[in-house]
C-alpha cells in the first residue's frame, strides 16, 4: 500500500520564520512520513489587499488534510490566525496546535477549535497529523 502524503497548511507569520522553518524541518526529517506544504511561501509572501489575501488563504486551506497552528503566534497575530482558524473550521479541516517551545500555554480560543494541542516534538506532531488528518 502506498504511503499517504499529507497536505498541510501551517499557520505562518513572517516574524516567526524560525518557528515555521523548524516545524517544516521536523516534518521533512520525520521517518516514514510524507507531506506537502500548503503554507504561504516564506520567501514569497502574499502582499495583497486583505480580501485578496483571505481568498488566497482560503484557496490554500481548501486543498489540505489538516491545519497546524503555532500557539506562540496567536496573541501577536490574532486577526489572521483567527481568520485561518475560521476558514479551516468552515471547511471542516481538522486543526492541531503546537505548544510554544518550553511553555505549555495556549488560549482557550485556540484550544476550543483544536482537535489536539501537542508538544514541540516530531513524534507528537506526526502522531496527531496521522490521527486527525482527513
Amino acid at each position: 500500500m502506498a504511503q499517504k502524503i499529507y497536505k498541510i497548511f501551517i499557520s505562518h507569520a513572517f516574524y516567526y520564520d524560525d518557528s515555521h522553518d523548524r516545524i517544516v524541518e521536523m516534518l521533512n526529517k520525520a521517518p516514514d512520513f510524507s507531506w506537502m506544504n500548503y503554507s504561504v511561501c516564506v520567501h514569497d509572501p502574499l502582499e495583497e489587499p486583505e480580501d485578496e489575501l483571505e481568498y488566497a488563504i482560503r484557496k490554500q486551506i481548501s486543498c489540505v488534510d489538516l491545519v497546524i497552528v503555532l500557539c506562540e503566534m496567536y496573541d501577536t497575530h490574532k486577526k489572521w490566525i483567527r481568520k485561518e482558524i475560521d476558514i479551516a473550521s468552515e471547511m471542516g479541516k481538522p486543526i492541531i496546535c503546537i505548544y510554544p517551545r518550553y511553555i505549555k500555554k495556549v488560549t482557550d480560543e485556540v484550544r476550543d477549535v483544536a482537535k489536539d494541542v501537542v508538544d514541540w516534538d516530531t513524534d507528537s506532531i506526526v502522531r496527531a497529523i496521522r490521527k486527525y488528518a482527513l
